[in-house]
């Protein structure tokens, strides 16, 4: 069941993109409606599989790289739909529904819904729930401020070199576009300190004093200091809205090069050694 629900969840998702680039290309509120209509369906299909999940597990499904990729998807779908509500904002909805479509079809050809590599973390249960759960909210709100960081330099460079187009007309603002991408990172920054600072917790309440030099560990404080130096920077309005957009990018490739890093972690090995 759980194949069949996730397998037609990307069908329908594929279907939907099609229907969003259309509409993309040339204005047509019918495409953009019947993708809205599409997109609302594979939110309910990949809420089914996380319920799946939940009920084989007897757990919430977040401990697997299958679970964190299906719930992470699901995050970026609800965030679609919510701003498909919003004007001019059909390129972020697009580009959010790539980047979930892709985490979807990887997340398929990669991992399996098995596994659980957290399995061994048994004392610290529930400081990893909160743990992965905030880390995986994080993940989301930082793809979406990299949505409108990528946006932004787009329309910058367009504008800066005067090439109009009905592209450059659907827009937001540049303005608009540097204030989403700030007021983001200051969602996603808090939100992946909290969950660093659960890990770290986790490990000195396990005993595992030598994983806080984990390749991970380190990694996501180097990660974290670059969204603060952002922030900062930021507030001392020190640096052009062209520069603060590249560091978000920055920011957000390290991020998933952060997520790439499970493979050869100790913290929580994807192969659950």
């Amino acid at each position: 069941m759980l194949t069949g629900f996730y397998d037609a969840g990307i069908y329908i998702y594929a279907l939907s993109l099609l229907f969003f680039i259309s509409d993309c290309i040339r204005r047509n509120q019918g495409a953009k409606r019947m993708g809205t209509g599409l997109l609302v369906v594979v939110g309910v299909l990949q809420g089914g599989a996380l319920l799946i999940r939940a009920w084989q597990e007897s757990m919430l499904p977040i401990f697997t790289p299958f679970d964190f990729l299906l719930l992470f998807s699901f995050s970026l779908v609800i965030a679609a739909l919510i701003l498909n509500w919003v004007q001019r904002s059909e390129f972020a909805v697009l580009l959010l529904g790539i980047i979930g479509f892709s985490a979807m079809v990887l997340n398929r050809l990669w991992f399996a819904a098995g596994n659980n590599p957290l399995r061994h973390w048994e004392t610290v249960h529930g400081l990893l729930i909160l743990h992965i759960t905030l880390a995986n909210l994080s993940f989301a709100v930082y793809t979406i401020a990299a949505v409108f960081a990528g946006m932004y330099l787009f329309l910058h460079r367009r504008l800066k070199g005067k090439k109009w187009s009905d592209t450059v007309r659907r827009l937001p603002s540049l303005e608009l576009m540097d204030k989403y991408t700030y007021l983001l990172a200051s969602i996603g920054t808090p939100l992946l300190s909290v969950s660093f600072i659960v890990a770290v917790l986790s490990l000195i309440s396990e005993g595992k004093l030598s994983l806080l030099l984990d390749l991970k560990v380190v990694a996501t404080l180097a990660g974290l200091a670059i969204y603060y130096f952002f922030l900062i920077r930021k507030r001392s309005k020190q640096h052009s809205g062209q520069v603060m957009a590249q560091w978000i990018l920055i920011g957000y490739a390290f991020i998933i090069f952060i997520f790439v890093l499970n493979t050869w972690s100790d913290f929580h090995r994807w192969t659950g050694e």
